[in-house]
């Protein structure tokens, strides 16, 4: 709500021997307490505006409520005699409503989900408008007062708020949708002090997406059943020819497990044994060189190895054509 204007329950009338010195608003009276000048509290600074009118009409006008404004207003009166003081007891109640999400806190990826937009007000044939992360909804299926999730999945995670048409300034508070989901997008990136040779020392890392997060890695070796190791990071401390095989990663949480891509390390001296072993596999096996070589080799960061790579696989093509 913008502005509310109140008025005390009665006009001021005073016998002629008395004087008004200070009259203002308060919230709240306590007995025996003198209140405070609402015009003077942090809260409502720059939101209260004291009117008056040629009959002696006194009115508040807040602006800019909220639902923490909910308080007895009462009017305060003090003249120059000390016990000559009023407050408009009760007062006047002010009572917000304001508009509210109603939705579950967490999801599971592939439910669906209805978040509902409610009030105690009236309204009539009213317009909802929906808010996530405070951009306006335009694609999700909204009927009546109610915005509909089919098929939930990670992306749907976020802040939602709601509006009634013509009141958009008017939003709910935000609601906060989290979204559970398995492990996704599992990769491993290799990193090292400087170039690869033999006994060099690397460190392959897991790198995952999952709603828990993700807390279980294991590492497994190609042609290998049972893992190599385990946690988010795997270090090779004195690398070999023995450590040219493909690596992987496989990621769990409680929603479920996945497993990355393979990864080779490239071994500066290993690289044209490996890149000649991928290449033979890949002509057993009638598959394309680019296709197989690449899932072999895994990811190719020597310079050396993509030459190589190249030079064979023009030798093998011809070989196989002819």
């Amino acid at each position: 709500m913008r502005s509310l204007r109140m008025a005390p329950p009665f006009p001021l009338v005073f016998l002629l021997m008395t004087a008004v010195t200070e009259t203002f608003w308060s919230i709240d009276p306590v007995k025996g307490v003198e209140p405070t000048d609402l015009s003077k509290d942090p809260v409502y600074s720059g939101r209260v505006e004291f009117l008056t009118d040629d009959q002696k009409h006194f009115s508040l006008k807040l602006s800019d409520v909220m639902k923490k404004d909910e308080h007895q207003f009462c009017f305060r009166i003090i003249t120059n005699e000390e016990k000559e003081r009023w407050t408009s007891v009760p007062g006047v109640r002010l009572r917000v409503t304001e508009l509210h999400v109603e939705a579950p806190e967490e999801v599971m990826e592939g439910e669906t989900a209805d978040l509902t937009c409610k009030t105690t007000c009236s309204l009539t044939d009213p317009t909802f408008i929906w808010y996530k992360n405070g951009r306006p909804l335009t694609t999700k299926t909204i009927k009546n007062n109610q915005l509909h999730l089919q098929t939930v999945s990670s992306e749907d995670a976020g802040s939602y708020s709601c509006a009634v048409g013509g009141s958009q300034h008017l939003r709910s508070t935000a609601h906060s949708l989290r979204v559970r989901y398995p492990p996704k997008r599992v990769s491993v990136s290799i990193s090292s002090s400087g170039e690869i040779v033999e006994g060099s020392s690397v460190t392959l890392t897991c790198s995952s997406d999952g709603n828990p997060p993700v807390k279980i890695y294991t590492w497994f070796k190609e042609g290998g059943t049972s893992p190599v190791g385990s946690g988010q990071n795997y270090s090779i401390i004195s690398i070999t020819a023995d450590h040219t095989e493909l690596y992987y990663c496989e990621a769990q949480n409680e929603h479920g497990a996945q497993r990355s891509a393979g990864v080779s390390v490239p071994v500066e001296g290993f690289v044209l044994i490996s890149v000649l072993i991928c290449i033979w596999r890949s002509v057993i096996l009638r598959k394309t060189f680019s296709s197989h070589v690449k899932k072999c080799w895994g990811s190719i960061s020597s310079a050396s190895a993509v030459k190589v790579y190249y030079l064979f696989s023009y030798v093998f093509v011809f070989w196989l054509v002819g």
